[in-house]
């Protein structure tokens, strides 16, 4: 599975999925501003890879001092504001070089960085076990997914998809069927371009899609991904997630999330106290530069919240949480 990023040598380098599938174009990074300025233009995205990013972020800014590490937390954190994630991993960066025994402040920082990501890498696979695990044996399962909870969205191998393919491994998929997520097409470059590179069957479908195909039967579960799942398990994620839940709720089919402990924030009682992200209006009305709409006003949330009587199952690393559990429960 390829990787959204490395590090080495005092450089961490972002695969830029701006380009994708078309080219692989990797970013160097050197300084935490540059990090930030690839999390803010969508370079580096999904929840998960954006707190490791984050991570290392500092990592870069460790060597100046502490002064500049508190700076570069600050430029990190205001770079996106939905997925809790990147907040949480700047955080216990931050908690661990306070904690750190040594007076290296570079090493403490960068051993943090490395265990944030060797941590993800972990929950992905007991996510995708657990999740698999949602479906019985015996049988072959369709399912839908929408933008990309895949490898290059955590650095491991996915939430969503990690769970997809586990399926696969063990005989239980059909097919995945996913949305092209508009206005950027996470789902259609980059989703699509991690099951054909894995020769997972897959088939790919317009946002608008999803409903007709549900009435058709061809859907046998949703599995999304999540940036923020509030305290009473109300979960934001991409533009579109809050309209499957509501389909797949009308079509009596499972709607499933799969994300890590990280992704779970304590400080937030309900999605309506989520801060989604509205990003610039040029997206809605553009691909790729090429204007393909008038200028007219355009509504461009990134984010939308699904609420939590409308979900299956969350799907962690330690466990699988249902409606009406409490997310504190075996989450500290």
């Amino acid at each position: 599975m390829i990787k959204p990023f490395s590090y080495k040598d005092g450089i961490f380098s972002i695969l830029d999925q701006r380009q994708l599938p078309h080219e692989e174009v990797w970013i160097a990074c050197t300084t935490a501003e540059r990090v930030a300025d690839a999390i803010k233009t969508l370079a580096v995205r999904g929840a998960p890879a954006i707190g490791i990013a984050a991570a290392y972020g500092l990592a870069l800014a460790a060597p100046l001092g502490r002064g500049a590490l508190e700076e570069a937390a600050g430029i990190l954190l205001r770079s996106r504001p939905t997925a809790v994630n990147l907040e949480w991993a700047l955080r216990r960066v931050l908690a661990a070089v306070n904690s750190y025994p040594g007076d290296d402040l570079s090493r403490a920082v960068l051993l943090e960085a490395q265990e944030i990501w060797e941590e993800e890498i972990r929950a992905n696979e007991a996510m995708a076990t657990l999740g698999a695990g949602l479906f019985p044996d015996g049988r072959r399962y369709a399912v839908l997914t929408h933008c990309n909870a895949g490898s290059l969205a955590t650095g491991g191998m996915g939430t969503a998809i990690g769970v997809i393919r586990r399926l696969h491994e063990q005989g239980k998929l059909e097919r995945v069927y996913m949305d092209e997520t508009r206005p950027l097409l996470q789902g259609a470059r980059i989703t699509a371009y991690e099951m054909k590179s894995d020769g997972i069957p897959a088939t790919l479908i317009t946002d608008n899609m999803a409903g007709w195909l549900m009435k058709l039967g061809r859907i046998d579960a949703v599995i999304v991904g999540a940036d923020r799942i509030a305290k009473n398990l109300d979960a934001a994620n991409k533009i579109g997630t809050y309209s499957l839940a509501v389909l797949a709720d009308a079509h009596h089919i499972p709607f499933y999330i799969a994300a890590p402990k990280s992704t779970f924030d304590p400080y937030t009682a309900t999605g309506e106290d989520i801060v989604i992200e509205e990003r610039d209006e040029h997206e809605v009305r553009c691909f790729k530069g090429v204007p393909c709409a008038p200028d007219v006003p355009a509504f461009n949330p990134a984010f939308d919240v699904a609420p939590h009587e409308l979900i299956t199952a969350i799907i962690t690393q330690e466990k699988i949480f249902t409606p009406g559990s409490s997310a504190g429960t075996g989450m500290s």
